[in-house]
């Protein structure tokens, strides 16, 4: 946490919160949690089997592929957000390597999970809303997510034209965001990657294998080019819109603190807690479907905190989380419901498409950004 000497470890809030989360968190309701999380685990796969065979062998005609197409594209974000993410979190099961076969659910949908890994775990939580070191927020194209960010004429119009490039997300790793992170061999200017050898580069070169025989090779088996080229648009960009726009609402918003590289290191250290939860938003902690179907990720304050705790648990977290950042003055940022969060998002679009109110409003908000 105190990673490069830009935090200076968790701090008071992160020991309090380590010790009021200890007595909600028994043995007994970590294994119930993992029961739960099994049951989800086998709905969603169920879902995601079921809607690809139907996109093979029931979709005849441009609406019924739509519709087989998006049923898909939703359940393979469902895969990402409640499968994927968790067990590469080491936050599945109990055991680590069990937690790396069960991650290899991101290969399955053609994102890296070694690349994943690094690029997440190490660039996104270690450096969160840090210009230069979070990867999450310089990874769309065209978009000026963060003040110190260059800013071009064609951003004012950004929280318009954002909302059709962020379906591309999952498109651009498909076709060259891994292999162009493992040729340059860095993440991030503080997170370099290494290359895969021995058991990780065989997964790395098998996900990719697998993930397109089922999208490519075994629809061209079946159906005709043009027909299967259009389907994996479709999902592609759906699954990619559902997992771009909740990470978005997480951290790119209006009431998130940003800094820089040069900030962090011109000023005292900070706690590491105290960062996280000042550069992170929950949003529609009482929507029971948003809990269940984004894993936990509209939590993402406790999700931060406490990364290898199953998202499960984040609905208990989130009273103890709030209540003691209000005791220890942090601001613990919340959006009510998601239309409110939809809303903070477009108005940091607009303000970072701004060359003025930007900066001024940025300065204001926070002392980190």
């Amino acid at each position: 946490m105190g990673e490069r000497g830009l935090f200076q470890g968790g701090g008071r809030l992160y020991a309090e919160l380590r010790a009021r989360s200890a007595v909600v968190l028994t043995p007994e309701l970590i294994s119930a949690g993992r029961r739960r999380l099994a049951i989800k685990c086998a709905v969603i796969a169920t879902w995601t089997v079921g809607a690809y065979l139907g996109l093979l062998f029931l979709a005849h005609g441009p609406l019924s592929v739509t519709l087989w197409s998006v049923a898909l594209g939703l359940a393979i974000a469902g895969v990402a957000f409640c499968i994927g993410h968790d067990a590469n979190h080491d936050a599945f099961l109990g055991n680590r390597r069990a937690n790396r076969v069960v991650g290899l659910a991101f290969d399955l949908i053609g994102v890296s999970s070694y690349i994943w890994r690094s690029k997440h775990n190490q660039a996104h939580h270690s450096f969160t809303n840090v210009q230069g070191a979070d990867s999450d927020i310089e990874q769309m194209p065209l978009a000026r997510l963060a003040p110190d960010q260059p800013l071009h004429w064609y951003h004012r119009f950004q929280h318009i034209y954002m909302w059709l490039l962020y379906g591309l997300f999952t498109i651009r790793h498909h076709l060259f965001g891994d292999i162009k992170q493992l040729v340059t061999g860095r993440i991030a200017d503080l997170t370099p990657v290494a290359r895969p050898r021995g058991v990780e580069l065989a997964y790395f070169i098998g996900g990719k294998v697998v993930f397109w025989t089922w999208t490519a090779v075994i629809p061209l088996l079946l159906h005709p080019w043009y027909g299967v080229l259009g389907a994996f648009l479709i999902v592609s960009w759906v699954s990619g819109f559902t997992v771009a726009t909740v990470f978005q609402l997480a951290h790119c918003t209006d009431d998130a603190h940003f800094s820089s590289i040069d900030e962090l290191r011109s000023g005292p250290p900070k706690a590491w807690a105290d960062h996280q939860v000042e550069t992170t938003v929950d949003f529609a902690p009482s929507n029971a479907f948003l809990r269940w179907y984004l894993g936990g990720l509209n939590f993402q304050v406790e999700h931060h905190l406490f990364p290898k705790v199953s998202h499960v648990h984040y609905p208990l977290l989130f009273p103890i989380v709030r209540d003691t950042c209000a005791e220890l003055g942090v601001q613990h940022n919340t959006q009510a419901t998601l239309r409110l969060a939809l809303g903070s998002h477009v108005r940091w679009l607009r303000q970072m498409g701004r060359p003025e109110p930007s900066g001024i409003g940025v300065s204001a908000q926070s002392p980190s950004g």
